[in-house]
C-alpha cells in the first residue's frame, strides 16, 4: 500500500514526517470566516460586542461612567469636546479536533488505512487553523488510551497535535493487532469532549462514525448548543460496494464480530443497499443535530480529493454565473 502523497507514507504506519508535509498545503483548506468554502468552515471571529480589546473601532463623545484612560486626547483637542476610544474585542476562535483511532479505523483495502487518512486530515486542519491565526487543540483516542490537548496558537499547537496523532495511532494499531478492542471508545470520547471544548469553539469530528451510539448522540447534541461542529466521515470503498472480482465464500469482520456468507450478485446488491442505508442514517442523525457531514475516502490521497472538490465547486459557481 503506497500513497502518492505524502511521499513518506506506507499507508499503515504513521510518521511525523508525513504529517509535516501538510504544513505547506494549508491553503487548500480555508478556515476564514469570510470564505465559507467546502464545508462552511469558520475561523477567527471579531465579536460584535464592543469592549476593551485589540482593535480600535471608533471615537465617540465621552459619557458619564466611561474609563478616563480611554479618552482620545487627539480628537478631543481637535474638536474641543471630550471623546472616548471604543474598541472592538477581537476574539480567537478555538478549533478542536476529535480524532477517532478506535479499532474500526484500522481498515483499508487499497491505499491507506482509514486511521491514516484521519491523521492526514487532522494534520491539514491543524495547519490551516494555524495559518488562519486560530488556536488548535484536540482530543485523540484509541481503544485503550486518550489524550486531551488544550487549544494553543501558532505552530506549537499544530506540532502538539501531530506528536500525539502519531503516538495514539501507532499505539492503537498495536492494540488492534492484539485484538484489544473497546466498543464504547467513541461514546466515552464524546463525553470527554464536552469537558475539553469551551463555548464558541469550532469542533471537527474525524471518524467513520461506526461508534455513533445513542449516548454519543446525546453528548454531541449538548455540545452543539454552544459550538459549531463539522463531521468528517472517512470510509473505505469496501464499505460501499463489494467488487465484482470477489466471489464464493466471504467472511467480514469489524474486529469483534465475524460474518460469513456465500457471495453472489444478489448478496452483492443487498450488501450495497445495507451499507448505503447505514451511511445515510449516520448522516441524517448528524443533520438533525445541525452537524454537516463531509465525506472522505481512504483510497485516494487527501489533497487529490480536496482539489476535486474545489474544481467541482468552481465549475458549479461558473455555471450559476
Amino acid at each position: 500500500m503506497t500513497a502518492s502523497f505524502p511521499p513518506f507514507s506506507d499507508g499503515i504506519n504513521l510518521t511525523i514526517k508525513e504529517l509535516l508535509e501538510y504544513r505547506g498545503r494549508s491553503a487548500l483548506l480555508d478556515l476564514s470566516a469570510k470564505n465559507q468554502i467546502k464545508s462552511h468552515m469558520a475561523g477567527t471571529l471579531v465579536a460584535k460586542t464592543k469592549g476593551r480589546g485589540m482593535e480600535f473601532d471608533e471615537a465617540r463623545h465621552y459619557q458619564v461612567g466611561d474609563d478616563i484612560r480611554a479618552i482620545d486626547w487627539r480628537v478631543t483637542a481637535r474638536t474641543g469636546k471630550t471623546h472616548t476610544k471604543i474598541y472592538r474585542e477581537e476574539r480567537e476562535r478555538p478549533v478542536v479536533l476529535l480524532v477517532d483511532f478506535s479499532h474500526q479505523q484500522f481498515f483499508g483495502s487499497q491505499m491507506l488505512l482509514k486511521s491514516v487518512q484521519i491523521a492526514h486530515l487532522a494534520s491539514l486542519i491543524s495547519w490551516s487553523a494555524v495559518a488562519n491565526g486560530d488556536r488548535i487543540g484536540a482530543l485523540l483516542f484509541n481503544d485503550n488510551d486518550h489524550r486531551e490537548l488544550k487549544p494553543r496558537n501558532r505552530h506549537h499547537g499544530a506540532l502538539g497535535v501531530i506528536e500525539y496523532l502519531v503516538k495514539l495511532h501507532n499505539q492503537g494499531l498495536e492494540s488492534f493487532k492484539r485484538n484489544e478492542t473497546n466498543p464504547q471508545s467513541f461514546e466515552k470520547a464524546c463525553l470527554r469532549l464536552r469537558r475539553v471544548v469551551k463555548p464558541g469553539s469550532l469542533v471537527f469530528l474525524l471518524s467513520d462514525f461506526s461508534g455513533l451510539t445513542s449516548k454519543a448522540i446525546k453528548q454531541l447534541q449538548l455540545l452543539s448548543r454552544h459550538n459549531e461542529i463539522i463531521g468528517c466521515q472517512i470510509t473505505d470503498p469496501l464499505e460501499h460496494n463489494l467488487p465484482d472480482e470477489l466471489s464464493g465464500a466471504l467472511a467480514i469482520t469489524d474486529g469483534v464480530n465475524r460474518t460469513e456468507f456465500l457471495l453472489n450478485n444478489k448478496r452483492r446488491q443487498q450488501y450495497a443497499l445495507h451499507q448505503s442505508t447505514l451511511l445515510d442514517e449516520r448522516a441524517q442523525t448528524l443533520k438533525k443535530l445541525k452537524i454537516p457531514m463531509l465525506n472522505f475516502s481512504a483510497h485516494l490521497p487527501l489533497l487529490d480529493q480536496l482539489n476535486q472538490r474545489y474544481s467541482r465547486q468552481t465549475t458549479a459557481e461558473s455555471s450559476n454565473d
